[in-house]
């Protein structure tokens, strides 16, 4: 019986490694989060490109959709926008369109936001994203495109 027990428990922790977000928040906090963005969510009609580090309305009126920074690639970012909170890892190496959790993702260019991110290229991902200058997890300064 402990056998199984332990196997059942192993398979449910081995399906929620792979499925990376959960449906709801986890103990990792969108606030102790450093690459959590919110992004105008109203289509591709709309050119507000409202960007924010914390909740709120878009410039629309609409409210910010909750996404995190899976890549940095120049001045644009590549955001899954699953359930929030979700803790997914990357692109889906089948399809770069998608996150690892199948969704599509979301590309914004941060050019003239106000937001600062780390753009330390290479294989660094740590993926930090501020309102404030000063210098992300990798230690690089974060960056600025006016």
């Amino acid at each position: 019986m402990m056998k199984l027990l332990k196997m059942m428990l192993l398979g449910v922790s081995i399906a929620l490694l792979f499925a990376g977000c959960a449906t709801t928040k986890t103990a990792d906090t969108s606030s102790d989060r450093q690459d959590i963005l919110y992004t105008c969510d109203c289509g591709p009609q709309c050119k507000c490109n409202t960007v924010s580090t914390s909740p709120g309305n878009c410039a629309c009126g609409k409210p910010l959709k909750w996404g995190h920074i899976l890549a940095v690639e120049g001045n644009e970012v590549v955001l899954c926008q699953c359930n929030e909170g979700c803790q997914c890892k990357g692109l889906d190496p089948k399809d770069p369109s998608k996150c690892m959790c199948g969704n599509p993702v979301k590309r914004v260019n941060l050019e003239g936001t106000g937001i600062y991110f780390c753009n330390c290229g290479g294989s660094c991902k740590c993926n930090t994203a501020s309102d404030k200058a000063g210098k992300c997890k990798c230690g690089m300064k974060l960056k600025q495109i006016k």
